[in-house]
């Protein structure tokens, strides 16, 4: 028997599959364990299975008991290969379904299995696709954007249907969900607009300044900032903690760009006094991760001198990565994280679309499809971001609200967590931004909402 032991003193389901490998191990603690916070077993004796009082779930080619929810299983979780598959995505109720599954008396329609495997391991990532200039594969290129699912928690709503099946058959199993969470992330990609540059960038700025605005009001602001006698535009991290604070807060992680200075790497230097001191007054109110650099991509060796950086600055273990741009190939990325050290990794997104690029709300254990293994690294996935709403999609922070709204809506629906990435920069109400400030706090009021919600129906 396989037991989830992170909920032992619980009461236990039984699952039965009359074969047991990882891909199906991996995705019952998806399932029933990240999303459904169950306790559970799996067990290959179908006499153990049915003599079992209490909530089962059989996956397999038949059903062979009718107190169990059936899961009618398709190939996927049973082969180590990674080859294109006939996802034979079809509509289902309010959403979608990938590999569907036929035959007589069916609880489910589909594979839920393996539909929850491919989208989170990001299966599709391992075939050919094309990739964006900067290396990034695109979510033109999902299925979850080609089918017009991107913006559902599609696994989390699959597993919600699981749930009011197994409380159908059984009405004293407890569905140990807790509710809505928020999680509110911040990039420091710029930690300051005009101070803090050295000699030389505030040159060329102020040089950039007379050519775009043919005017000194922008010398004289940036003087102004340099000197101390105005607050720097992007120093918005009093704002920010406050913000969250006043909402009665959701899980707050900053991170921090400590690059060396490169065409996409232009944050404050690493040795800035100023700097070092406003990440220690953040970690303070808020965990800080590293956010390794747009050259460690290509050079993962920068990502241990990145990180160690942090270290030295925070004096504390470094675990949270958020790579800068986005920046992520499978599984090559997640290998070089784990070996550096990095347990917890806030990447999984796109830059130019809005949604759920694995399908699922909740964190995950990240699963390398070519080793064909569970892995120690924990992926966070978030579902929007502030320069994907204004700069990619074009939207007005009203229609921008709009759109957060709506995803925030999806996730409450299956009591899942609403992640989102903003930047300190973004929130000057400056520079283009004017107004987005509204959708900050507008998430963190509605997200208020969605809480309390949840706790008056309980």
């Amino acid at each position: 028997m396989y037991l989830c032991n992170l909920f032992a003193t619980k009461k236990m389901l039984i699952v039965y599959t009359p074969r047991l490998t990882n891909r199906i191990g991996y995705t019952l603690q998806i399932v029933l364990g990240n999303v459904l916070h169950t306790p559970f077993e799996i067990t290959t004796s179908e006499e153990t299975f049915l003599t079992y009082q209490g909530a089962k779930i059989c996956y397999g080619p038949k059903r062979i008991c009718e107190d169990a929810v059936w899961i009618k299983s398709s190939k996927l979780l049973f082969e180590s290969s990674i080859e294109d598959k006939e996802l034979g995505i079809s509509d289902w109720e309010d959403t979608k379904i990938l590999f569907p599954v036929y035959g007589q008396d069916l609880d489910f329609p589909f594979d839920l299995l393996a539909a929850t495997f491919f989208l989170v391991t990001r299966y599709e990532e391992y075939l050919p696709h094309r990739t964006d200039v900067h290396g990034r594969f695109m979510a033109s290129e999902s299925v979850g954007y080609q089918h017009g699912f991107l913006d559902q928690p599609i696994v989390d709503i699959w597993v919600d249907k699981l749930s009011r099946k197994i409380a159908e058959k059984h009405p004293d199993w407890i569905d140990s969900r807790s509710g809505f969470d928020l999680l509110t992330t911040i990039d420091i990609d710029a930690a300051y607009c005009y101070k803090r540059k050295g000699f030389a960038r505030t040159c060329t700025g102020i040089v950039k300044d007379l050519i775009r605005d043919k005017s000194t009001q922008a010398i004289a602001e940036r003087l102004s900032c340099i000197r101390g006698k105005k607050q720097d535009p992007f120093d918005t991290f009093d704002y920010i903690i406050e913000t969250n604070q006043k909402h009665k807060g959701s899980q707050l992680i900053f991170f921090a760009l400590l690059a060396e200075y490169g065409l996409f790497d232009k944050n404050i230097s690493y040795h800035d006094i100023e700097f070092t001191e406003t990440l220690r007054h953040l970690a303070d109110y808020a965990k800080v991760g590293i956010h390794t650099s747009y050259a460690s991509f290509k050079k993962p060796e920068l990502i241990d001198k990145e990180r160690a950086r942090l270290h030295d600055i925070l004096h504390h273990n470094i675990v949270r990565n958020r790579s800068h741009f986005l920046l992520l190939s499978l599984p090559f990325t997640y290998r070089e994280l784990i070996r550096a050290g990095i347990s917890h990794d806030y990447t999984m997104g796109y830059a130019e679309a809005l949604g759920f690029r694995a399908g699922i709300s909740v964190p995950f254990p990240f699963y390398d499809l070519i080793s064909n293994s569970e892995t120690s690294l924990i992926v966070h996935p978030f579902a929007i971001m502030d320069t994907t709403l204004r700069r990619y999609l074009k939207l007005s922070p009203e229609e921008g609200w709009a759109a957060c709204r709506k995803i925030m809506d999806n996730t409450a629906k299956v009591q899942g967590t609403f992640s989102s990435i903003y930047h300190n920069e973004n929130l000057s109400e400056q520079f283009g931004w004017e107004g987005w400030r509204m959708v900050f706090e507008n998430m963190l009021e509605y997200a208020n909402t969605l809480k309390t919600n949840k706790k008056t129906k309980q």
